[in-house]
């Protein structure tokens, strides 16, 4: 599903979301405020012991510190040497205090990023767990993975590098302020003049790159997502020889990123500059104003240094505001996303007051309609039932509607007229955790996670001991491979499964179905994958498990479901045909045909048949 860059978002309504999660941590976060404002307060200080020593202790046209600063007089030096030399040791004590607090302040907000970074991530992934998988057919994995990465760590920056920052950013602009109007009113309403220009300046900056972040992070999420799927199918792309093609699809999905990028990179190209011209022409209107004023005996040289001192710490935080309207913007465009993917709630939930899931329970389709998306219909006024112990095979075309019936048995989806009923309740009324959990199901492409081979089988239920393992093995003869491996159960799994055979992977798949000992079984093309010799050990192995269990069997091979209580035939989402093996070739059907297809070589063993 194509993302959409949004024109217009409430930053103030992602705000408002986003800071909640920092109150967890408010002890950090107050005392780094606390640490910011000692180390405002130690930058402050310093242009005023400059003003002191030029105007005490060089110039000779003062008595020393003025307002707050006033109780330092008594311990000023006389002499001009020893006064220069206290005032220098105060300046380089004012430096250290400064930096041993903004190392503490860095380390406090550092360390609740990463809290909240760790808090965000945890609830996304608890959030995924609970989506449809419908969710995730129609949302590209490297999308969602860029939500769960780079969009959670732009938030980790608005958290530890701006949140404070901005409020110790106009705490300095405060003090500064204060501190100059004490200093030169004339000069302060100089330096203030320059505001409304940097104010329209900032303006027409945020209005042209608010558009320019949400485009990068979705440009961003479409090439995560195209690199996941072409570098995931490589095999696939060099076996058909479309290197050239997907090149050029990448270039064209990295230009667009590029363009995102292009347009922010320009405006603070120009943004910079301008902030910065607009600040040396009131530096130059200030020192033009002080040298007039400083002539006429009406402003000292030592205030005129400690004044341009302070005007240069006036447009520092202008600057470093601007340069973390950065941060926001980007931190607003991810927590978009980031919240729209925890506003994504299941459409299939679990009844107020689930029943229980009956020990010998029958299933069953009655009237079933269904399609994934309308009008495009599936499954058509499909109807039938399973017995309690009854094996079931469906066969059809591709398309039929085969997987789409064990999606609606597990409830991975719900039908839009009909029912489909568990012991003669719809499945609705069942919890679905607890419906799943009577089943197993062995899919046609096995899924084998990164661990080792008894995690693989036991999927995080600890209650599966080492010898419950090794019965489900040796019941689809997987026991004598892994024997033959030293590590035996601690054999290293691979991400995917890489380094075994895809033999070898379905049959750590029949034992991951097996070892929990389910009352129903789905087998989704689950030998398709596997050479005869070893089809002919899971038949074996089968004919055994499958006894009192209600089973569910698609195969498109028809020698695997010969032994099955009935076979099923769907054709363009009805049941066509219904019947044993013997029966069902005698009818001379759609199953007929299908087997006179496969079997077409061996004309003799059909004939017989």
């Amino acid at each position: 599903m194509e993302e959409k860059v949004q024109n217009k978002l409430n930053d103030w309504r992602q705000l408002r979301r986003l800071l909640p999660y920092a109150w967890p941590y408010r002890g950090p976060v107050l005392s780094s405020l606390l640490l910011l404002t000692g180390q405002t307060l130690a930058q402050v200080i310093t242009p005023l012991l400059t003003q002191v020593a030029i105007d005490k202790y060089i110039v000779n046209k003062s008595a020393g510190f003025t307002g707050w600063l006033s109780v330092l007089n008594a311990n000023l030096p006389a002499d001009a040497a020893s006064g220069l030399l206290y005032l220098s040791g105060l300046f380089a004590a004012a430096l250290l205090v400064r930096l041993l607090l903004e190392y503490l302040q860095q380390i406090s907000m550092q360390f609740t990023g990463q809290r909240i970074m760790f808090d965000l991530r945890r609830q996304i992934y608890a959030r995924l767990q609970y989506l449809d998988v419908q969710y995730f057919d129609r949302h590209p994995v490297g999308r969602i993975v860029t939500r769960v990465t780079s969009d959670v760590d732009q938030l980790n920056e608005f958290f530890s590098a701006a949140l404070v920052t901005i409020l110790g950013d106009i705490m300095i602009l405060t003090f500064v302020l204060i501190a100059m109007f004490q200093l030169s009113p004339g000069l302060t309403l100089i330096m203030l003049s320059i505001l409304p220009f940097v104010a329209v300046t900032t303006w027409y900056f945020r209005r042209q790159v608010s558009i320019d972040y949400r485009r990068q992070r979705v440009t961003i999420a479409k090439l995560n997502a195209f690199l996941q799927e072409h570098v995931g199918g490589m095999s696939v792309l060099q076996l058909f020889q479309r290197e050239g093609r997907a090149q050029n699809s990448f270039s064209s999905v990295n230009r667009e990123n590029c363009e995102a990028w292009k347009g922010s990179v320009v405006a603070y190209a120009w943004f910079y500059p301008v902030v910065e011209f607009q600040g040396l022409l009131a530096m130059g209107a200030v020192l033009a104003y002080g040298g007039f004023a400083s002539r006429e005996g009406t402003l000292t040289i030592g205030v005129l240094v400690a004044f341009l001192q302070y005007a240069m710490r006036f447009f520092g935080p202008i600057q470093d505001l601007s340069e973390k309207y950065n941060t926001v913007q980007s931190a607003m465009a991810a927590s978009e996303r980031v919240f729209g993917l925890l506003d994504e709630s299941p459409s299939l939930v679990a009844p107020r007051n689930p029943i229980p899931v009956p020990e010998n329970a029958s299933v069953e389709f009655r009237g079933v309609h269904f399609a994934y998306k309308e009008p495009d219909w599936i499954l058509n006024n499909l109807s039938f039932r399973i017995e309690p112990g009854e094996t079931i095979a469906i066969v059809g075309h591709t398309g039929a509607g085969k997987t789409t019936i064990t999606n609606l048995i597990l409830r991975f989806c719900d039908v839009q007229q009909g029912a489909v009923c568990v012991a003669g309740e719809d499945v609705r009324r069942y919890d679905p955790s607890v419906l799943r959990s009577c089943f197993g199901v062995v899919l046609q492409d096995p899924f084998l996670f990164t661990g080792t081979l008894r995690d693989n089988i036991r999927l995080g239920d600890h209650s599966i001991d080492d010898a419950a393992i090794e019965r489900a093995c040796r019941r689809v003869n997987l026991w004598d491979f892994v024997a033959a491996r030293p590590a035996g159960l601690d054999l290293r799994v691979e991400e995917r499964g890489a380094g075994l055979s895809t033999g070898q992977k379905q049959l750590i798949s029949f034992a991951r179905a097996l070892v929990r000992q389910p009352r129903f079984l789905i087998l989704d093309e689950a030998t398709s994958s596997v050479d005869t010799e070893t089809e002919q050990l899971i038949q074996s192995a089968l004919d055994q498990l499958l006894v009192g269990r209600t089973a569910v069997v698609i195969a498109h091979r028809l020698s695997t479901i010969q032994k099955a209580s009935r076979i099923f035939v769907l054709h363009r989402g009805q049941l066509r045909e219904s019947g044993t093996h013997q029966e069902l070739l005698r009818a001379r059907g759609i199953y007929w045909r299908l087997y006179q297809l496969q079997y077409k070589d061996q004309e003799p063993v059909a004939g017989s048949a």
